[in-house]
C-alpha cells in the first residue's frame, strides 16, 4: 500500500492510481465524445452562425474555470469526496438532458452545468493522483496518468461522431451519460479514492482546499501554464470545427484524423515524460511546438485521405508531447502542499485555451475559411515557440549579467 504524504512506496501501479486514472479517463471520454459532434448537431438543428456556434464549447469551458477557481474554498467547509461525487452527478444530469433540449439557449445551460460538474470533479481527481505518485517518477507518473485525457482527446471526438452518424444524436447523449456514470461505482466500490491527509500530513500531502491561496501567480509556473493555454488553442479549432471542415472539403473521413492522432499520442506521451525527467522542458517543447505548426498548416491543405493522415499523427506526436511535460514542469516548480492549486491551473489553462481558440477561431473562419483559420491556428505555435525561448533566453542573460557584477564587485574589494 502505498502511504500518502510520505511516499515512502516506490510503486506507481497502485490500485488507487489505476482506478483514478481510469475515472478520469471515462470524465474525459464523456466530454470528448460530443464535444467535436455537438457544433454539426446543433447547427443542423438550430442553424446559429459560427460565432454563436463557438458558444457551444466556450460556454463549457468557461464555467469549469469559474467552477475549479470557486472549488478551492469550498473545500475548506465541505469534504473532497463530496465536491468529487456532486461534480459527477451534474455531469451526468447534463449529459443526459442534451438530446431533450429544445433551443439553443437551453443547450448553453445544459453545457454551463456540465461545465460546472466537470470542473468539479475534474479539480479533484488530479490531486489525487499527485499525492500517490512516487516524487522521484513524477514526470513518469504524471505522464501515464495524462494517456487518460490523451486517450479521451483523441479517440472521444472519432467515437462520437462515428455514433452520431450511425445511430443519431441521443443514442450519443446514452454514451456519454454512462461513461461519466460509471465513474461512481468505479471509486466507491473499489476504495480507491485515499484517505484524507491527517494534519500530521499536510506538510508532504497536497489536500485541495487546505492550501493558503497564493498572492501571486508564481512565474516559475505561470510559463508551463501559459504554452499551455497556446496549444489548446489550436485543439479548440480542432474540435469546434474539424468536422465542418471535413463537410466543406468533401472528406468524409475527416473522423480519422483523432484515430490516428491517437495512435501517435500513445507512443510519444510516456517518452516524452522520460525525456523531461532526464533533459528538462526544452527538449520536448522545441521539437513538438515545430511538429504541431507543421501538422496544422498541413491539414489546411489538406485534399484527400492521405494528407489527413500525416497531418494527424504529427499533430499527435506534437500534442501528445507538450501536454504531460507542461503539467509535470509545472508540478516540479511547486511545493508539495500547492499541487491542488496547481492541477487546478493547468486544467483551466486547457478549457481557457480551448474556449480561446472556440470564438477566435470561429470568428476567423466566419469572415474566410476554415483551411484559412488552420493556419492561423498553426501561427499560434510559432508564437508558442516564440514565448518559450524569449523565457529561457531572458533570465539566462540576466543570470549573466548578475555575474559580471558579481565579479566585477570581486575585483574591486
Amino acid at each position: 500500500m502505498v502511504i500518502i504524504g510520505s511516499q515512502t512506496s516506490e510503486k506507481l501501479w497502485s490500485k488507487s492510481f489505476i482506478m483514478i486514472t481510469l475515472s478520469y479517463l471515462l470524465l474525459f471520454l464523456s466530454l470528448q465524445m460530443l464535444l467535436s459532434p455537438f457544433p454539426t448537431y446543433v447547427k443542423d438543428k438550430f442553424h446559429p452562425g459560427d460565432f454563436a456556434l463557438s458558444l457551444v464549447t466556450s460556454l463549457f469551458a468557461l464555467s469549469a474555470i469559474v467552477t475549479r477557481l470557486a472549488v478551492v474554498p469550498v473545500l475548506k467547509r465541505v469534504h473532497r469526496n463530496v465536491v468529487l461525487f456532486t461534480g459527477v452527478i451534474l455531469a451526468t444530469v447534463a449529459t443526459a438532458l442534451y438530446s431533450f433540449a429544445g433551443s439553443i439557449q437551453a443547450v448553453l445551460l445544459l453545457r454551463v452545468l456540465f461545465g460546472i460538474g466537470f470542473g468539479m470533479s475534474s479539480t479533484i481527481m488530479p490531486t489525487l493522483v499527485s499525492q500517490i505518485i512516487p516524487k522521484d517518477r513524477l514526470g513518469v507518473g504524471i505522464g501515464y496518468f495524462g494517456l487518460s485525457t490523451s486517450l479521451a482527446m483523441s479517440f472521444g471526438p472519432m467515437i462520437g461522431l462515428s455514433i452520431i452518424n450511425s445511430f443519431g444524436f441521443r443514442p450519443l447523449t446514452a454514451a456519454g451519460t454512462l461513461s461519466v456514470l460509471l465513474i461512481i461505482p468505479m471509486l466507491a466500490l473499489s476504495r480507491s479514492i485515499p484517505p484524507q491527509p491527517t494534519p500530521a500530513m499536510r506538510r508532504h500531502a497536497p489536500v485541495p482546499g487546505e492550501e493558503k491561496p497564493p498572492r501571486y501567480i508564481n512565474k516559475r509556473i505561470a510559463m508551463p501554464a501559459f504554452l499551455n493555454a497556446m496549444l489548446s488553442v489550436t485543439y479548440g479549432g480542432l474540435l469546434g470545427f474539424l468536422a465542418l471542415y471535413g463537410k466543406a472539403i468533401h472528406l468524409d473521413q475527416i473522423g480519422l484524423f483523432f484515430l490516428f492522432n491517437a495512435i501517435t499520442v500513445l507512443i510519444i506521451r510516456p517518452v516524452s515524460g522520460r525525456v523531461f525527467d532526464q533533459r528538462g522542458p526544452a527538449a520536448v517543447l522545441i521539437p513538438a511546438g515545430l511538429i504541431v505548426f507543421a501538422s496544422l498548416l498541413l491539414l489546411s491543405y489538406v485534399n484527400g485521405l492521405a494528407l489527413l493522415i500525416v497531418s494527424a499523427m504529427l499533430y499527435g506526436l506534437g500534442f501528445g508531447a507538450i501536454q504531460p511535460v507542461t503539467q509535470a514542469w509545472m508540478l516540479q516548480e511547486s511545493p508539495a502542499e500547492r499541487h491542488g492549486a496547481v492541477n487546478s491551473l493547468y486544467y483551466n489553462s486547457i478549457d481557457f485555451g480551448v474556449a480561446a481558440g472556440s470564438m477566435l477561431l470561429g470568428a476567423i473562419a466566419s469572415h474566410s475559411s476554415y483551411a484559412v483559420m488552420y493556419r492561423w491556428a498553426s501561427f499560434v505555435m510559432l508564437l508558442f515557440l516564440t514565448v518559450f525561448l524569449l523565457g529561457r533566453l531572458l533570465p539566462a542573460g540576466r543570470h549573466r549579467a548578475e555575474s559580471r557584477l558579481a565579479g566585477g564587485r570581486m575585483k574591486r574589494q
